[in-house]
């Protein structure tokens, strides 16, 4: 089975545990001293205004050729629990002292740690349990829209200058599930939803060389109950519920929205 060893490995390396919320080490910076260009993806909301220009860091990760959720029936014959880790090992045939196995045991665990004051949280293994999570947050009855980054044009490029395009579009969240992809041997989602308000934003971008992208940008109004060790802080060198903070989805991340009328967006 093939293994998504490139996450595994930053997973590996503490880079990105999970998206949103995690901690800070010696990662933020790079051997030469400044700062992990992987973690320029956050921004603040005044820069929401067309002809803004900064550094943004797009992995290049096609979600059509990432491992794919399996379905309900067939993940919920393997355990996956941090306590069968062991077992989990010989079952994809990994070694214990690998990075991949380092990546699958951070997985468990993050999916295993409490959540943070008024967050609801998920680790989906099948699109079956991704879509009864989403139901349970946004409603059983309710219709509901999957948005994620687009990029327009092929490049190689991950981390370059880009400047805000045309109109910014605030999309209605009045609720919202945030699922990120999570290294492991097949497609497994963190999925998590906050009490806080939130804003979610497609925002058109044009980069230094040309690139094209329509991103999904989420800005979270109330971090007051987020760890002071949040990257964003320190990117951004604010405090834990002084601004809202945004950040940009990779193209293999969602958001789910309830579906409203083409006349409820708006611009900004």
């Amino acid at each position: 089975m093939c293994f998504y060893e490139s996450r595994a490995r930053e997973l590996a390396a503490g880079i990105e545990n999970k998206f949103l919320e995690t901690t800070v080490d010696d990662h933020l910076t790079n051997h030469m001293g400044h700062m992990d260009p992987q973690l320029m993806v956050f921004f603040a909301m005044k820069d929401l205004k067309v002809g803004k220009r900064m550094p943004i860091h797009f992995p290049k990760r096609d979600p059509s050729t990432s491992p794919q959720l399996w379905p309900r029936e067939e993940a919920d014959s393997v355990p996956f629990s941090l306590q069968e880790l062991p077992y989990l090992l010989k079952y994809f045939s990994l070694s214990p002292n690998s990075p991949q196995a380092k990546a699958m045991e951070n997985t468990l665990r993050e999916c295993e740690s409490k959540p943070i004051k008024g967050e609801v949280k998920f680790c989906a293994t099948s699109l079956e349990s991704m879509i009864d999570f989403i139901r349970s947050i946004l409603g059983l009855t309710s219709n509901f829209q999957v948005l994620s980054t687009q990029h327009e044009t092929k490049s190689t490029v991950t981390f370059q200058n880009y400047t805000f395009l045309e109109t910014l579009v605030d999309i209605p969240a009045p609720k919202m599930v945030a699922c990120h992809t999570m290294p492991y041997p097949y497609s497994v989602f963190y999925c998590h939803s906050q009490e806080t308000k939130n804003k979610v934003y497609r925002i058109s971008l044009l980069g230094e060389n040309g690139d094209r992208v329509e991103a999904v940008a989420v800005c979270h109004l109330d971090t007051s109950q987020w760890s002071p060790g949040h990257p964003s802080f320190q990117v951004l060198k604010i405090e834990p519920g002084t601004s809202p903070v945004c950040h940009f989805f990779p193209a293999d991340h969602f958001v789910w929205v309830p579906k409203l009328q083409a006349q409820d967006f708006s611009s900004v």
